[in-house]
């Protein structure tokens, strides 16, 4: 469970004060497909991050699972981003020179499991139609296979939460689709994901869509949608 209470992050620029975000409240339920929308500017980049831990609130909190994310320690931070939440971002941050197979292992490998990964890395890959390419380099897949590698990434931990910050934002309409294909059965499958994007069709995949507008949220409905395709 999300609970965002009453959350504010402000940027002084000389003598004026920029609002990203201003008194925000959300809840968010275990099992969730919740699609935060909005123009540039409005905010929900920046309700993602500060979910992440990213990025850390003026005023307000951000409570999941019951632990207030500004009282976690650092080591409970590092934690809490590995296995906790799973990230997906619009630029993919893979290592360009790492297999696709190493990139995936990697946040297991920062979680201290240095044994034999291959079982939760094979079954991540597969998961996303990629197991097919776990020798190859990076560098050498497309851009859709590179995203798909980021959501294995993101999963191969077995988080609770997936944060996908505009995770269709750099492919095209095939690769988007397959992308939401695969968040679609991350949803059926019980994990919790928030996703940011300004795409109206992929918003309209989530069961839930909160808009945002300067830093506040101006809508928050149900989709008729009810059972992803």
């Amino acid at each position: 469970m999300i609970s965002i209470d009453d959350l504010t992050k402000k940027y002084v620029t000389g003598k004026t004060d920029f609002f990203a975000l201003s008194n925000v409240s959300l809840q968010i339920a275990d099992g969730e497909f919740v699609a935060v929308t909005g123009k540039s500017g409005s905010g929900k980049s920046t309700l993602l991050n500060i979910l992440g831990t990213l990025d850390s609130p003026t005023s307000g909190s951000v409570t999941v699972d019951g632990a207030n994310l500004a009282n976690l320690a650092h080591r409970q931070i590092a934690q809490y981003r590995n296995k906790t939440v799973g990230f997906v971002f619009q630029a993919f941050y893979l290592e360009p020179s790492y297999t696709v197979y190493d990139n995936v292992e990697l946040p297991l490998i920062l979680a201290g499991k240095v044994g034999d990964n291959s079982g939760k890395v094979n079954a991540a890959l597969q998961a996303v139609g990629l197991l097919n390419k776990s020798s190859e380099k990076a560098r050498t897949l497309s851009g859709g296979e590179q995203q798909r590698v980021a959501i294995a990434r993101a999963i191969v931990n077995d988080p609770s939460y997936i944060l996908a910050d505009e995770p269709c934002g750099n492919l095209d309409t095939t690769n988007s689709n397959k992308v939401m294909e695969i968040l679609a059965d991350l949803h059926r499958s019980g994990k919790t994901i928030v996703m940011v994007t300004h795409d109206a069709e992929d918003a309209a995949r989530a069961e839930r869509i909160v808009t945002m507008s300067d830093g506040k949220i101006v809508s928050d409905e149900k989709t008729v949608q009810t059972h992803l395709a």
